[in-house]
């Protein structure tokens, strides 16, 4: 993999952390409220698959954050999303994954590497003090091409806890002590099975978002972590953004904004609305694969199975993502109106393509805290949640015949993330991907395709483009 200067015009860091657990997405969330609250337009960025830290980061910053995931999309695609989605922000923030260098090639440590951009080391101190010099020596050392510029350690106890943990480091490593963030912060976000709640349901009000904020400006250097994010070629001495207290935060885009996008220069008449399912049971997007569908030529239209009665009129798809639609299974199952609006299409050929928490919609029922909610009942079989995970990991599918995102070879990358698990699926019933496991999935039906694997179409821009052409003809 080629490692890359910082090219964007602005500048951009990378938060990593030593582990899972350790304060890292709380350290970004501050970081990025501290910089909004200073005044800057902050693009958030999310390094691997995960769903929830992007919308966490839209919650703070009011901008749609991203994901970057090497593996997934290819080098080409990153590159191209991080420097496109830089142009017009004034700082990028770029939260990593589990430990730094934890992925091999898909880590933070590599996507910084690749990019070119500083980073920034989480360090939970709780449990130690001068030890923590040996574990930042450690990541300084571990691989030459990463350029670890600043720590940040976290859940300090005391002065002396402070004094122990910076002298020591000071002493035995290069990178800086950018600050730290006491034990005693009162900052937390509830989690559940599949991770923190989601943005839609508000999990940090906007007095524990300036809370936070306020303890960023206090404990950490904001203005060395803008200097050292400034792109090499430019002067470090570029001025510090001030605080401005009672700024405006960039507004969040509201509800009629979302109904109906196109990409600007595509003419209506080509378009092709596709239907995307979007609320509290269906949340979990990768923000690049609606950027695709409009490259590709679909108007993406957004509609809510959990409040809406009806699909929207004159659609030619469906894109039914992942989410929650076990928490809101007895809503789903009552909305008998829109089961039959979906139902219908499907009966004329429509085409649906579903995934995870989508897919289980699709199926005769979700089983979750001891009820049996009806679903749609299109795939004969039942999702029933269990205690312990179901799978977890990156997959890349090669579909074994013609789908809707092209003929048989076609290559897919994604990944998959589940508690559910459905019952035996009907042999009559085609399995079109095959998996680098060794596992065979993707149910089709018709025109339907459904699967717990959550698609990435950068992978292949081709499928986006395929999967537009394959709604307009069977329209």
């Amino acid at each position: 993999m080629a490692m890359s200067k910082n090219e964007a015009n602005h500048p951009a860091f990378v938060v990593a952390g030593v582990a899972s657990g350790c304060g890292k997405t709380t350290v970004t969330l501050g970081l990025m409220a501290a910089c909004v609250a200073r005044g800057l337009r902050v693009m958030p960025f999310k390094c691997g698959p995960d769903f929830i830290d992007p919308g966490l980061h839209r919650l703070v910053t009011g901008r749609i954050s991203v994901n970057l995931d090497l593996w997934m999309m290819g080098e080409t695609a990153v590159r191209h999303s991080f420097h496109h989605r830089m142009q017009d922000a004034g700082i990028g923030i770029v939260e990593g994954v589990m430990g730094m260098f934890d992925g091999g090639p898909s880590s933070c440590g590599m996507l910084a590497a690749f990019l070119g951009l500083p980073v920034i080391l989480v360090v939970d101190v709780r449990s130690m003090a001068e030890s923590a010099a040996a574990v930042v020596k450690g990541f300084e050392s571990f691989h030459p091409g990463v350029s670890l510029a600043g720590v940040i350690l976290n859940r300090i106890g005391s002065e002396r806890h402070l004094r122990l943990a910076t002298d020591s480091i000071q002493r035995h490593c290069q990178t800086e002590v950018m600050g730290h963030l006491p034990r005693t912060l009162e900052f937390s976000i509830p989690s559940r099975h599949l991770g923190l709640l989601t943005s839609d349901e508000a999990p940090i009000s906007p007095e524990n978002i300036g809370r936070l904020a306020a303890a960023v400006e206090k404990y950490i250097d904001l203005d060395a972590i803008w200097r050292l994010a400034q792109p090499k070629r430019q002067s470090m001495a570029a001025p510090v953004p001030t605080p401005s207290p009672g700024a405006a935060r960039h507004p969040l885009p509201q509800e009629g904004e979302r109904k109906s996008v196109h990409m600007p220069g595509t003419p209506t008449s080509r378009l092709c609305r596709i239907a995307v399912a979007r609320d509290q049971a269906f949340c979990f997007h990768y923000e690049d694969n609606f950027e695709l569908l409009r490259r590709a030529g679909a108007e993406l239209v957004f509609f809510s199975p959990l409040n809406d009665k009806f699909l929207p009129e004159n659609i030619c798809g469906i894109y039914l993502g992942g989410g929650y639609p076990e928490l809101h299974a007895a809503a789903l199952s009552v909305n008998t109106a829109m089961r039959d609006s979906i139902r219908q299409f499907a009966a004329n050929n429509g085409v649906i393509y579903a995934e995870c928490g989508g897919f289980m919609y699709l199926c005769q029922g979700i089983a979750y805290d001891g009820q049996n909610h009806p679903m749609l009942g299109l795939y004969p079989v039942w999702a029933r949640m269990n205690k312990t995970r179901a799978a977890l990991g990156y997959r890349e599918a090669i579909s074994t015949a013609s789908t809707c995102f092209g003929p048989p070879g076609t290559r897919l990358r994604g990944h998959e993330f589940h508690y559910s698990e459905i019952t035996p699926m009907p042999e009559h019933i085609s399995r079109v991907y095959q998996f680098d496991n060794g596992h065979r999935e993707g149910y089709s039906l018709g025109n339907i395709l459904g699967g717990y694997l959550h698609l990435h179409f950068a992978s292949n821009p081709a499928a986006a483009r395929h999967f537009v052409e394959f709604c307009r003809e069977n329209h």
